[in-house]
Formats: structure tokens, sequence, C-alpha cells
């Protein structure tokens, strides 16, 4: 079955690269920048992230696939796995958001707002970073593979705002996923994404929970080698 990656608002596809030879090794594996980020370009016009995807997927002719979300990306492939079930296989899910609850810690976006306005870039990196990458140090210094994602994505997202469209609320409708799942959270994560992953995967049925101890919200930069060993199991 093939597998689907869908990256993370604090990354973009590259973030796949430490898993990527392994995935490839033995599976089809699609990945794609969500518009605004990597290689795709700024939206000029409303869209959906769900609708994006199912698009992506037609595109290379797949009537079913894996899907492995990150983040941004679990919150998509569960509003897929919901909208158009046929069309999921199973669901791996990493340090996942989803629509309906908001795990954001608060006052980011205040904080971001007044970085942005003064022309601090690299304060709005390292504010990032104290919250989503502590097993990394949570320093440009410390973590320069995870600071050059969030570089990376800044452009996207001040791009994004106006244009993304929230899909509709999942959170409350877990209950009807059907697909296989697994969900493993980070225990180094920030606690509101912890208790989100925690109540996620309590609410979706058969969901095995994994607990990475080793890892924030950056999996793929942390543990690679367990990240593609839950992958392949589904």
């Amino acid at each position: 079955m093939p597998l689907v990656l869908l990256h993370p608002g604090v990354g973009d596809s590259t973030i796949w690269d430490p898993v990527l030879p392994a995935l490839t090794a033995r599976r089809r594996v699609i990945r794609y920048d969500s518009r605004g980020f990597g290689r795709s370009p700024a939206p000029t016009a409303a869209y959906s992230l769900v609708e994006d995807l199912a698009a992506v997927l037609d595109h290379f002719g797949l009537s079913r696939a894996v899907l492995v979300g990150s983040s941004m990306g679990g919150a998509t492939s569960i509003s897929l796995a919901l909208d158009a079930r046929d069309r999921v296989a199973g669901l791996a899910l990493f340090m996942p958001g989803v629509t309906g609850y908001d795990g954001t810690p608060p006052g980011f976006y205040e904080q971001v707002g007044k970085l942005a306005s003064a022309g601090d870039m690299e304060g709005i990196v390292q504010l990032a970073l104290g919250i989503w990458g502590r097993a990394g140090g949570g320093s440009p210094k410390a973590d320069p593979v995870a600071a050059a994602q969030l570089r990376g994505v800044l452009p996207a997202w001040f791009s994004i705002a106006g244009h993304q469209g929230t899909d509709a609320p999942a959170f409350d409708r877990l209950g009807d996923i059907a697909a296989p799942a697994l969900l493993a959270l980070g225990e180094l994560d920030q606690p509101e994404v912890v208790r989100c992953n925690e109540e996620i995967a309590d609410r979706i049925p058969r969901c095995r929970l994994v607990r990475l101890a080793a890892s924030d919200h950056f999996p793929t930069l942390r543990e690679p080698e367990i990240v593609v060993q839950l992958i392949e199991r589904l």
C-alpha cells in the first residue's frame, strides 16, 4: 500500500529526509509541500488542506493509501479519514493536530505578531524552538537543523493567512474513524500537544498510542529509526 507523507507546520516536506531512504526501499512513497511551504507557491485564493490532499491522491492515481501525518499533516490526514474513509487504508499520526481542538500555547500568535512587527524573524525561530524543540536544546545554535526548518517555513506562516480555510471540526467525530491508526506523541513536546494527542488516541477506535521518550515536535529529526519502524507496521 502506498504511503503519503504530510509535513507539519514547523517544517516542509524535507523534514521526512531522515526516514525517506528506509521507507522508499520497501514502499511507494509520495510526499508534497502544502501551499506556501517548500517548493509549493504561496496561495492566491482560498483553499482547503483536506481538499488539496484528495487532489494529490487523484493526481497520482491513488484510490487508497496509508497517510503518514505529522502535526498539521496529521490533522489533514484525520480529516480525510473522516470525509473519505474508503481512501484511507491506515493512519500513522505523529504529534498530530486536529480541527476542532486548539493545541496552540496561550499567547503564541500574539508573541509572533509582536516579533514580526519588529522584523525579528530570528526571534520567532527562537520562540518556536523553545516551545516545540526542547529535545534539541531549544535554541538555533544547539539545534541548527530544526532551526533551518523553521526559518524555511516562516514565509508560509504569513503567506497562508487569509487563504487557508479551516476544514470541518474533526475532534468530536474521531470515534467515526474506521482506518487502523497509530499515534505517536513526543514526551518532550509542549504540554498542550501532549494532552491533545492523548485525547485523540483515546477517541479513535482501537488506536495504538506510542510515547516517544526522546522526541519533541520533530520526531523524524529526533528518533528517525523508531519513526520508520512505526510506519512500517501499518
